[in-house]
C-alpha cells in the first residue's frame, strides 16, 4: 500500500472524532493528525535476508547466566520498528493523558505499566487503520525480545552496537566515555532531560537503544533462554505474567546494563520514570 496516502475527508472526519472524543473542529485536531503521520514516517523497515539485514543472528551472550545459552534466531517475516521511543506528545494524543514525571513533548513517555503500553499500541493500531496508514492485517505492538535485540545489534556481534568497550583508557567508576555519544546512563545523565534522539543512533538508525529508558518487550520473563523461541516470536505462557522483559538499560543504570544482550525482569504492573517503550508495525499473527 502507499504509505504516503492522501487522507480523504471521510477518513479524516472519522479519525478526528476518535481522537477528539467526537468533537469536530477542535484546535488540536491538526497537530494530532501530524503526530500520527510523524510516527509512520519515523518507522524503519526491517527486511531480514535482504540488504543490510541478516536473516539470522546470534542472540544472547556469555556475559551473564540470564543471557544464556547463546542461540540462533531466524526471521521469516518483515516488520518495521520505531526509530525512537514513544514520545510524550504521541502518547497523550492517543491516550488523552501523559503520566510522565519528566515532562517534555518529545521526551520519552514513562510511568506507565506494561498493560498500558499494550493498550496504547492497540489504540494506535485502530487510529492508523482508520486513517488508512496501515493495512487491516497490520498492527502496532511492542517488539518481541528477539526483534528488540536483533534491531539493537543492527548486524553487529559486539557488546554494544558501536563496539565491545564502553570505557576508554582513563575512565573510572561509572564513567563510560565511549558509550557517552550513544546512550544516557548514570555516568552522563545527571542534569539532562533530553528529547528522543539527542545522541547518536546505532548502524540501522535507531536512537536510544543503549540507555535513556529501559524498554518493554512482549515477552514474559524467564531466567535464561532454555526453551526460548528461535523464530523471532515472543516467549509467552498461558498464565497471566508476573514479570516481563525490559531491554536497553536506562539513565539509572551503569554502563554494563546498556549492552545489546543485557536483559532485566520488571513487574507487569510496575511503573518507573526510567522505563518506556518503542513500537513495532507488523502483520497480525
Amino acid at each position: 500500500m502507499d504509505r504516503k496516502h492522501v487522507w480523504s475527508s471521510a477518513v479524516l472526519f472519522g479519525l478526528w472524532a476518535a481522537l477528539a472524543g467526537n468533537v469536530v473542529g477542535d484546535d488540536t485536531d491538526e497537530p494530532r493528525m501530524k503526530l500520527l503521520q510523524t510516527f509512520m514516517d519515523e518507522l524503519i523497515e526491517i527486511t531480514p535476508g535482504k540488504g543490510d539485514f541478516p536473516k539470522s543472528f546470534q542472540m544472547g551472550s556469555e556475559a551473564q547466566p540470564t543471557e544464556q545459552p547463546v542461540h540462533e534466531v531466524t526471521f521469516d517475516y518483515e516488520f518495521a520498528i520505531a526509530r525512537y521511543e514513544v514520545p510524550q506528545n504521541l502518547y497523550e494524543a492517543v491516550m488523552a493523558e501523559n503520566p510522565s514525571r519528566w515532562k517534555g513533548p518529545r521526551n520519552s513517555v514513562e510511568m506507565m505499566d506494561w498493560r498500558e503500553a499494550i493498550d496504547f499500541c492497540k489504540k494506535l493500531t485502530v487510529l492508523l487503520r482508520e486513517a488508512e496508514l496501515i493495512a487491516d492485517d497490520e498492527q502496532i505492538r511492542l517488539p518481541t525480545e528477539a526483534e528488540w535485540e536483533y534491531c539493537c545489534r543492527a548486524g553487529t556481534t559486539t557488546a554494544y552496537s558501536f563496539g565491545d568497550e564502553a570505557q576508554a583508557d582513563g575512565d573510572e567508576g561509572k564513567e563510560a566515555s565511549l558509550l557517552d555519544p550513544y546512550g544516557w546512563h548514570t555516568g552522563n545523565a545527571a542534569g539532562n532531560d533530553p528529547p528522543v534522539g539527542a545522541l547518536k543512533p546505532n548502524p540501522w538508525g535507531l536512537y536510544d537503544v543503549h540507555g535513556y529508558l529501559s524498554e518493554f518487550c512482549l515477552d514474559r520473563w524467564h531466567n535464561d533462554y532454555e526453551g526460548a523461541p528461535t523464530d523471532g516470536s515472543a516467549r509467552k505462557s498461558d498464565d497471566e505474567p508476573e514479570q516481563i522483559v525490559i531491554r536497553g538499560g536506562s539513565w539509572k543504570n551503569e554502563y554494563p546494563a546498556l549492552r545489546s544482550s543485557a536483559r532485566q525482569p520488571f513487574d507487569v504492573d510496575g511503573k518507573d520514570d526510567a522505563v518506556g517503550f518503542r513500537c513495532v508495525r507488523a502483520k497480525s499473527r
